[in-house]
């Protein structure tokens, strides 16, 4: 607790940062000239400890968003999907709309992303300009936070157009600009998060870093090269860029860090604050609980699930998908149980901490190398390179206790096996599965299937969430999400 309380600053001076940069894109309507002695919007970007300070509280807030209780990726991902199942006594209408698949403009009310990523993105847009113009930071820092915005601003513009299809593109703080941008199609918001995502690897320390943007340090809290090569070769999958996609896993596989980074031995040190595994984590910020969210919510008391704290448990579906003797299913190591009343629920335990004032030891996992070696698996196969994928995809089996994969080796074999490896090892994680789905063309066959059994119809326009009422009322240009 000592050490989180030293790498970022006080939660007070945090959220002041943030209200400061926040505030730059309202309209003024009186002006008045700041004290020489506060931090203003004028000022924040010439000291490197007032300017380090707006990047650590975009972290602490992707923690609350993303990671955090409500809303969560994890979470609101895997009801969408078919990795989750919702308490039937559960009366939260956000949860019972994204579960059932049926989303209206309203019921997505302080769960929905759209908001929340936005606003880390006015921060990022803000920084950007804040940090180009500056000329009294030191050299390395400047560097070092300006990577670390554009890394920011491409890694949310990742959700959103994965999430909402067609997003706004947001580029620059001028409030006037951003409250009547229209939506820009995709393919643009991708080759922007892909020139974010270069910029970033350009200018990014290849060390992990303190809070102060420059001292060299063990904590994978910060985004570094590695972790913009981690984005890259993503977004390079997602794109169908299959060569680039291959070679930015490969760098990170086979890249000489100056930090181990690799495979972690077992399935219950991957998790571990600082494993080895690590390319970006997220520290926890909150006092309750001291570790992650993920085991605050997913670890089932032993009551059984209720309809506040832990309202989710892992679906038959993706229970059945495991293979006889896989560790990641069997033997307490991502998957774990308790009985309430007369029922088993079985729950997510790849965190295991879930005790709100217990010793923080595990960190939100963000970017890992498992990831790595299952992109540069679709991305070799994709190419027809189907040896080389197997040996990928025999990495991440050997691990979890499992033979080396024994089915055909042709093309499309390959690609399910690995799409199936990415079930069964990504559960959970950031909604990867919901986004697979939707990426591989699967989303249809899938959850055609799944949408019943979770007590709704399944309808394709269901695979992008809406866009909340308020932000339509808010901005003319916008245009709802088909079926809305």
């Amino acid at each position: 607790m000592q050490f989180l309380l030293r790498l970022y600053l006080s939660k007070r001076t945090v959220i002041f940062i943030i209200t400061l940069v926040f505030c730059w894109g309202c309209k003024k309507f009186v002006t008045v000239t700041a004290p020489a002695t506060s931090i203003n919007s004028s000022n924040v970007y010439t000291t490197d400890a007032t300017a380090a300070s707006v990047l650590t509280g975009i972290y602490a807030n992707l923690s609350n968003n993303f990671s955090g209780f409500l809303p969560s990726m994890s979470l609101v991902g895997g009801l969408s999907a078919d990795e989750l199942t919702l308490y039937s006594a559960s009366t939260n209408p956000a949860y019972i709309g994204y579960y059932t698949n049926a989303l209206t403009n309203i019921n997505t009310s302080g769960y929905d992303f759209w908001t929340t990523t936005y606003s880390l993105i006015y921060t990022a847009d803000a920084a950007i300009e804040g940090l180009q113009a500056s000329t009294s930071l030191t050299p390395s820092v400047k560097q070092q936070l300006l990577g670390e915005a554009f890394f920011v601003r491409a890694f949310c513009y990742f959700y959103l157009v994965n999430l909402y299809g067609d997003v706004p593109l947001a580029v620059t703080s001028d409030y006037k600009v951003n409250a009547s941008l229209p939506r820009t199609p995709k393919v643009q918001v991708w080759q922007q998060i892909v020139n974010d995502i270069k910029n970033a690897g350009s200018l990014l320390n290849k060390n992990f870093v303190y809070s102060d943007a420059m001292t060299i340090i063990s904590e994978r809290t910060r985004p570094n090269k590695w972790a913009a090569l981690a984005l890259a070769a993503r977004a390079y999958l997602y794109t169908g860029d299959w060569q680039d996609a291959e070679l930015a896993s490969d760098s990170l596989i086979n890249g000489i860090a100056p930090f181990p980074l690799q495979l972690a031995p077992n399935l219950d040190s991957i998790f571990l604050m600082n494993s080895s595994e690590a390319i970006w984590q997220l520290q926890p910020v909150s006092s309750n609980p001291t570790n992650t969210q993920d085991g605050y919510v997913f670890i089932i008391p032993a009551t059984g699930p209720n309809n506040n704290r832990n309202p989710v448990y892992l679906s038959n579906d993706l229970l059945s998908s495991f293979e006889p003797n896989d560790l990641r299913r069997y033997g307490g190591h991502w998957v774990d149980s308790t009985i309430g009343g007369t029922t088993t629920y079985f729950y997510p335990y790849k965190y295991k901490v879930n005790d709100p004032s217990a010793t923080v030891s595990e960190y939100e996992m963000v970017l890992r190398l498992g990831e790595q070696y299952l992109i540069r698996a679709e991305a070799r196969a994709q190419q027809g390179n189907t040896t080389g994928a197997i040996d990928d995809l025999n990495s991440i089996r050997t691990r979890a206790g499992l033979p080396n994969y024994a089915g055909a080796n042709d093309q499309a074999s390959v690609l399910a096996a690995i799409l199936h490896e990415r079930q069964v090892e990504l559960f959970t994680e950031w909604g990867n599965r919901w986004l697979d789905l939707k990426r591989t063309g699967n989303i249809d066959a899938v959850m055609t299937a799944a949408c019943p059994r979770k007590g709704g119809v399944w309808n394709v326009n269901s695979q992008l969430y809406p866009i909340l009422l308020t932000e339509l009322q808010r901005d003319y240009k916008l245009v709802q999400n088909q079926g809305y």
